[in-house]
């Protein structure tokens, strides 16, 4: 009975996942949103790869980010902390973002062993949860990754903070704010990119540093940003995002004869150090 309830609870999410993407996909086509270039190794559920195909509400997965970047840990943690206001953003564009650092900061935190600090992430999931209008969806998995943690359960945690990104990415499909789950994945990305940098830059090799020229994902979010509701792409401080994207594209781009430099990697490292700042500023 147990084995055939979580079979019907997946079956029931990706019904739903289904339906919204669907319905909303011929909303997009009708307004001429063209879908950017996805990476496809950073799509989580193959489900949706299989059946959907990849689509403009298809959103690049925080863990397969960190996965990619298994080889780099530890990843500097502390060097790059961020404290987050206790004043909650107004605009959900900015509670979208910080909510997908705080997704990073769990994937962080089992990387490197640091399950301690899982307690304060989910707790702050909850609130930006219930801030961003999905609270009931995400306590269910904040109290989850309370207990792997407690309980020492690493590849859970990680199960765990997957299942939260797509959970929260399903109810604003299907509030019709698709545009907010590419924001929840940019932040995971953004604070991944600032660890892993930093990380290359401090051991540099050009196998660790091969990690980091990833120009397919600079320029995926890039065009993300751009195809945004206006209201959001044009706030001043997400103009100047995506103008540090379109840099760490020509950053990561290297010719079919060259290898990674010190150089180049400092120059990845100054730039996602930017984009972390101005994707926490709130605009202001």
């Amino acid at each position: 009975m147990f084995i055939c309830g979580m079979q019907c609870i997946h079956l029931w999410a990706l019904a739903a996942t289904t339906i919204s993407i669907i319905t909303t996909s011929a909303i997009a086509q009708e307004s001429g949103k063209i879908a950017p270039s996805l990476p496809t190794d950073l799509i989580e559920d193959p489900h949706v790869r299989e059946e959907l195909g990849i689509n403009e509400f298809t959103a690049p997965s925080i863990r397969l980010i960190f996965d990619d970047l298994e080889q780099l840990a530890p990843l500097p943690v502390k060097e790059t902390k961020h404290d987050l206001p206790e004043r909650m953003p107004l605009d959900r564009s900015d509670l979208s973002i910080e909510i997908g650092f705080l997704i990073a900061e769990g994937f962080l935190a089992v990387q490197n062993k640091t399950l301690g600090d899982i307690e304060a992430i989910a707790k702050e999931l909850s609130r930006y949860g219930k801030a961003l209008g999905a609270g009931e969806r995400v306590n269910r998995h904040a109290a989850s990754l309370l207990d792997h943690a407690r309980n020492d359960r690493p590849e859970a945690l990680k199960e765990e903070l997957a299942a939260t990104q797509k959970d929260v990415e399903i109810e604003l499909v299907q509030l019709r704010d698709a545009d907010l789950a590419h924001l929840i994945s940019f932040g995971g990305w953004v604070r991944a990119l600032e660890c892993a940098s930093l990380a290359v830059n401090m051991n540099f090799t050009e196998e660790r540093a091969s990690q980091l020229f990833r120009e397919d994902i600079a320029d995926y979010y890039e065009q993300i940003l751009g195809s945004l509701d206006p209201r959001v792409s044009s706030r001043k401080h997400m103009l100047q995002i995506r103008e540090i994207c379109s840099g760490l594209k020509s950053a990561m781009t290297l010719a079919s004869d060259e290898e990674p430099t010190e150089a180049k990697v400092a120059e990845i490292r100054d730039q996602s150090a930017k984009l972390a700042d101005l994707a926490l500023s709130r605009g202001q």
